[in-house]
C-alpha cells in the first residue's frame, strides 16, 4: 500500500509538472501540424500522391515530434536532484525508468494519439485506415517512449551532444515505422503485423529498465 501511494504521488507530481509546462506539449503538436502543411505544399495539389504518401508522412512527423521532448525526459529531474530523491525514497533506478516511460507515454504520446484523426482528415486518409493508424501508433508510441528513456538516460552521461539520443531513437525506430506502415497498406495481415509490433515492444520494454537504470545510476554516481 505504501509503494502504491508513492506511485500515485509520483504521477501526481508528473501531472503538475506537465500541466505547468503545457506550452512544450502544445509546441510539439503545433510543430506536427505545421510540418504536415509544409509536406502538402511541397508535394503540390495532387490529392492521389498525397494520399499515397500520407501514412509515411504522419509516422515520420510523429517520430520527429516525439523526439523533441527527449531532452527533458530525465534532464530536469537530474539537475534538480529529483532522481536521487526518488531513489532514496525507495525506488530502484530501473523502476524509476519504468515510471518515467509511462509518464512520457501519457503526457507526450497520448496527445499525438488524439491528434491523429485530425491529421488524417487534413491528409485525406480513408476512414477505415484511421483505425489501423491509431492502433499501430498506440503500440509503437510506447516503444518509442522506451527507446526515448534509454537514449535520454545515456545523454546524462554525454552532456556535450544531446542530438546523439535523438539519432539513436530514429535508427531503432525504423522497424517500427516499417511494420506500422505495412499494417495500413496490407490490411489482411493486420493480426500478424500488430503481433510483431507487440513483440518489438516487449523486447524494448524488457531492456529499458536495465539499460536506463544503469545509465541513471552511473550518471548520479559520477555527478
Amino acid at each position: 500500500m505504501i509503494i502504491l501511494n508513492k506511485i500515485i504521488s509520483f504521477y501526481y507530481r508528473e501531472y503538475k509538472l506537465n500541466l505547468s509546462g503545457f506550452q512544450d506539449i502544445l509546441t510539439n503538436i503545433i510543430f506536427f501540424f505545421v510540418s504536415i502543411f509544409i509536406f502538402i505544399f511541397s508535394i503540390g495539389p495532387d490529392k492521389e500522391k498525397i494520399s499515397t504518401l500520407s501514412i509515411g508522412i504522419v509516422w515520420t512527423l510523429l517520430l520527429l515530434s516525439s523526439t523533441l521532448s527527449l531532452r527533458k525526459f530525465y534532464q530536469d529531474d537530474f539537475e534538480n536532484g529529483s532522481l536521487l530523491i526518488m531513489h532514496l525514497n525507495g525506488f530502484s533506478f530501473g523502476f524509476i525508468a519504468i515510471l518515467k516511460t509511462f509518464s512520457h507515454f501519457l503526457f507526450v504520446q497520448v496527445p499525438f494519439l488524439l491528434s491523429i484523426p485530425i491529421a488524417c482528415i487534413i491528409l485525406n486518409i480513408a476512414n477505415d485506415k484511421i483505425i489501423y493508424l491509431v492502433a499501430s501508433f498506440a503500440v509503437g508510441s510506447l516503444t518509442l517512449s522506451c527507446l526515448g528513456s534509454i537514449s535520454s538516460s545515456m545523454n546524462l552521461m554525454n552532456q556535450r551532444n544531446f542530438l546523439l539520443g535523438s539519432v539513436i531513437v530514429m535508427i531503432f525506430s525504423i522497424p517500427i515505422i516499417i511494420f506500422s506502415v505495412s499494417i495500413i497498406n496490407i490490411e489482411e495481415s493486420f493480426n500478424s503485423l500488430i503481433s510483431i509490433l507487440f513483440g518489438i515492444l516487449l523486447i524494448v520494454f524488457a531492456i529499458n529498465p536495465w539499460a536506463s537504470g544503469l545509465c541513471l545510476k552511473l550518471s548520479i554516481e559520477n555527478n
